[in-house]
């Protein structure tokens, strides 16, 4: 993952340029649910994005506009040059910066929407911030600035905007911070863990596997397809939900919302091959899960399970 800081258009950010001309390529707001006659166009955008992002990626968008109660309020900034789908990013009109009462655009994402920037076509950055910046200007409402969450400061994306804002002498800032954790690695899997993990402590997980073995069969199962998806889901759900986040109601299971995102998020990037599932097995049992996003050329880590019984064998414990 990278880092995502949050880009705020402040004081006059919205401003009427002089002489200004649309540039290649149109822009327009459409409502959420249009976007679903776009399915096609939308992953195939996602396969030629400048940057990946699965949660603005059809299968994830919509399972979370769709659950999250159709949040109408939402739109789709869609971009499109030569007859072609090139850029998207939900929108919305809010009341509140942080706790001031500031009506301002932003991009949307919600508490399981781990990144908001733009899917956007390579070789397309600098036209879809022209465009959407001018569609802004043009349709500010009450809004006083453009604030864009989770944005990634890493990319062709940031550095399509700077230009942008660079060039049309847009005042802009970076008003909030979080760092993300990333893997970034040329190693295989032996040699990352040689040289993540010290002799002692690599000694130490071959003697805490080989403890757990001794409770019964162990195997590491690693799926890419869509088959058996639906029992895959409904183990993770319910392994969660045993541990602590059951206990003060964060498991994905304890809000109906956020189980059918889980659900039909990962049902629908399996049916894309953009889905990865690992699952440690005790005598068939699921006893540790992860789910991971495939985005070429990484995967974004997403939603991680375990059976809090067997916490004594993982390498984090006394």
């Amino acid at each position: 993952m990278a880092s995502k800081p949050e880009f705020s258009w402040l004081e006059g950010g919205f401003s009427q340029t002089a002489g200004w001309s649309l540039p290649a390529g149109e822009i327009t707001c459409v409502p959420w649910r249009e976007m679903s006659r776009e399915i096609d166009g939308w992953d195939q955008l996602a396969l030629d994005a400048a940057e990946p992002n699965p949660f603005f990626e059809s299968w994830y968008l919509l399972s979370s506009l769709e659950a999250l109660d159709g949040k109408d309020d939402i739109s789709i900034l869609r971009f499109e040059q030569d007859g072609r789908l090139r850029g998207l990013m939900p929108i919305q009109h809010e009341s509140k910066y942080f706790s001031w009462p500031i009506p301002h655009l932003s991009n949307w994402v919600h508490a399981n929407c781990f990144l908001g920037t733009p899917l956007v076509a390579n070789c397309s950055e600098v036209a879809f911030w022209q465009a959407m910046l001018s569609w802004a200007d043009e349709h500010p409402g009450p809004a006083l600035f453009l604030h864009l969450n989770a944005f990634s400061l890493r990319g062709p994306l940031s550095i399509g905007l700077e230009t942008v804002l660079r060039d049309e002498k847009r005042p802009w800032g970076i008003v909030k911070r979080d760092d993300r954790a990333m893997l970034e690695s040329d190693l295989g899997a032996e040699d990352y863990l040689a040289a993540a993990l010290s002799k002692q402590k690599r000694k130490d997980l071959r003697r805490r596997f080989n403890r757990l073995r001794e409770l019964g069969d162990v195997r590491f199962v690693w799926e890419n397809t869509s088959s058996n998806i639906s029992t895959w889901i409904d183990q993770f759900l319910k392994l969660e939900a045993t541990g602590w986040k059951g206990e003060q109601g964060s498991a994905l299971a304890c809000d109906q919302a956020t189980a059918a995102i889980f659900r039909n998020s990962l049902t629908g990037a399996a049916e894309r091959g953009r889905l990865m599932r690992l699952a440690l097995l005790l005598d068939d049992k699921p006893i540790a899960m992860l789910a991971n996003f495939v985005t070429p050329p990484g995967t974004f880590g997403y939603k991680t399970a375990f059976d809090e019984d067997h916490a004594k064998f993982s390498l984090n414990s006394p």
